[in-house]
């Protein structure tokens, strides 16, 4: 999952902006650093979407320009099962008693700061009817 971002120059420091999640902004010193804090700056901003139970919003192709900031693996495995949840109706309550585990481990699922396993996901989202694949490419 890559989200195009914009950065624009401030003079003394770069401001990125994303126009598929409006909520986020980061900024840094210079480009290297902007993107980089752009990667946590998103999972928090979409951590804000699960609390809320918002819809994920998806990424559009970049436009002239713009980055493409990459999340990691498990945060985008998480942002999955909370879309799956959401798409199902089903709630984190009916999540732990078809995992039969207590609601904290589904907290926990869920929460991008959270070093889950990626097993528990994947068995998560094979209870709601997905699967997770995965696409190794070349680093641009």
């Amino acid at each position: 999952m890559q989200y195009a971002i914009k950065l624009e120059d401030l003079g003394d420091e770069y401001m990125a902006t994303c126009r598929d999640v409006p909520e986020f902004a980061t900024v840094g010193d210079d480009v290297e650093t902007t993107l980089f804090y752009a990667i946590e700056a998103m999972e928090l901003t979409l951590s804000g979407y699960v609390d809320d139970r918002r819809p994920i919003p998806l990424p559009s192709k970049a436009k002239r320009g713009e980055y493409l900031v990459a999340l990691p693996v498990l945060t985008v495995a998480k942002l999955g099962l909370f879309t799956a949840m959401l798409d199902n109706g089903v709630s984190k309550a009916k999540l732990a008693r078809l995992l039969g585990v207590y609601g904290p481990q589904v907290d926990r699922l869920l929460d991008v700061t959270h070093g889950s396993k990626i097993e528990a996901i994947e068995h998560a989202l094979s209870l709601l009817g997905r699967r997770m694949v995965l696409d190794v490419r070349l680093a641009a």
